[in-house]
């Protein structure tokens, strides 16, 4: 068989990626830190650390633990803030020509709305990830991307003050119905989709009763919750983001190259990668030649083509 010549690129929104393969929010920081493995150039996109309204600390140490097949983390959105980013962190990863996506945390409405804002003003910003799985304060602590009318609201809200850089929703996966609030968040005006955030989880040392972590409870991630942010990436794809023409940043245990190609069969469009930062730093180029070698095998030019193409049962 003639192998194709395979085309990497794809489409986020507004955002041109030159291979679908980009960094998950809070595995890779600001970018520097991965600068010293590889050149972020060549990656599709770089998705930074949360970033808040003001500075945060964050929580206390232990705030990260490993576990069987993945990580519990509980970092608290430790990060600059906003201005600090702006002015020190951003031109540092313009530099790296990739196009970057800000995640957004906030613990109120109109905070995502004035850091959203901020970011919408500087041109080197291509995309804004809102982080949804921070409690909001004036609803007795409630995740806003829980409850499908809450998300809308927040996402309108946004929407409105975000008119240059790709808007995209991060979804929870702590949810009943991730098809409902996907659903709210493309109606409420998001150009795409990115899913999963972490699972709830806990660890404790039986002998001592003492928690793992100080927050006590943490978000799982990495390849324990594959199944589950694949089953999740497939439900969203065939209910709302397929028909609706959203595309969906896939993510949750994404590692070898067999995961990016059962990511991209259950409807992803690109995925991003996480917790394998901190097992292998090089794991997304390594990602990026793996997948373009399996697409040549596969007979297949373009990661576009494998969108959805799952070969399902009679």
């Amino acid at each position: 068989m003639i192998r194709p010549e395979v085309d990497l690129s794809v489409t986020l929104g507004r955002i041109a990626m030159k291979n679908p393969i980009a960094t998950a929010s809070g595995c890779s920081g600001y970018g520097e830190e991965l600068a010293r493995f590889f050149d972020l150039s060549l990656l599709g996109a770089f998705v930074t650390k949360s970033i808040t309204l003001k500075p945060r600390e964050g929580h206390p140490p232990p705030r990260l633990t490993e576990t069987r097949a993945g990580m519990l983390n509980a970092i608290g959105l430790a990060n600059v803030g906003v201005e600090t980013f702006l002015a020190e962190k951003l031109p540092a990863l313009e530099a790296f020509r990739v196009p970057v996506i800000v995640n957004v945390a906030g613990s109120t409405r109109e905070e995502y709305v004035e850091v959203a804002a901020a970011l919408d003003a500087a041109p080197a910003v291509a995309g804004i990830e809102l982080n949804v799985s921070c409690p909001n304060v004036k609803e007795g602590g409630m995740e806003f991307g829980v409850e499908a009318r809450t998300l809308a609201g927040l996402v309108e809200a946004v929407r409105q003050k975000v008119s240059r850089a790709t808007l995209i929703v991060k979804l929870s996966p702590n949810v009943t119905d991730i098809a409902a609030t996907a659903r709210a968040a493309a109606e409420a005006g998001a150009d795409a989709l990115s899913l999963i955030n972490t699972l709830r989880g806990m660890a404790v040392d039986g002998w001592t009763g003492r928690p793992a972590l100080t927050n006590v409870t943490g978000g799982l991630s990495g390849p324990a919750i594959k199944p589950v942010a694949l089953y999740m990436v497939r439900r969203v794809w065939q209910e709302v983001a397929g028909p609706r023409g959203v595309p969906i940043l896939g993510l949750g245990g994404v590692q070898f190259v067999e995961d990016v190609l059962e990511f991209l069969r259950a409807g992803a469009t690109a995925v991003a990668v996480g917790t394998a930062n901190f097992v292998d730093p090089e794991t997304a180029p390594k990602l990026v030649e793996g997948l373009r070698e399996a697409l040549g095998r596969l007979g297949c030019g373009s990661p576009r083509d494998m969108v959805g193409a799952m070969d399902l049962p009679k």
